[in-house]
């Protein structure tokens, strides 16, 4: 009997930070197959210069069998603000509580640091989770690729 993979989200998976170069591989390759690959980007456009820093903090989640479904990162934007960026979730596995635990790992850690607000810049899509996640529209903010309209959103912590 197949098992649906909405059923192992709640029961075996946890937020983890990549640490091998395969871990890191594969980290990054969802990051460009969700956030780069759809609108022809270049591989290697889905890394930041600042993905290496000492004070940033990378969120992975993986499935049972050990694929990666969803990836995120943490950095201080601010003395006392934290910025989430390159949220990115598995198409297969959207809707299933990814994102939320990948969040949710990420203010627990803005918070340990001793931050008091998290920022994020969303795609217009995404809007409606990150509001349901306690985050509010504070303005627009700028539209990527040319087609992608971005809002920056902010939540106290």
């Amino acid at each position: 009997m197949a098992v649906s993979s909405a059923c192992y989200v709640y029961a075996i998976m946890d937020p983890t930070t990549p640490v091998t170069p395969a871990e890191f591989a594969a980290y990054y390759d969802l990051r460009y197959r969700v956030l780069r690959a759809p609108w022809n980007q270049p591989l290697g456009s889905e890394r930041a210069d600042d993905d290496e820093a000492p004070d940033t903090t990378h969120a992975m989640l993986t499935a049972p069998d050990k694929t990666v479904v969803g990836v995120a990162r943490l950095h201080p934007s601010g003395p006392s603000q934290g910025q989430v960026r390159y949220m990115a979730v598995d198409p297969a596995w959207q809707g299933h509580g990814v994102g939320r635990k990948l969040l949710e790992y990420l203010e627990t850690v803005a918070r340990q640091r001793g931050l008091t607000e998290c920022i994020l810049h969303a795609r217009d899509t995404a809007v409606p989770f990150y509001s349901r996640m306690g985050y509010e529209v504070v303005a627009p903010s700028h539209t990527l690729f040319g087609s992608i309209p971005h809002f920056l959103m902010c939540k106290p912590l």
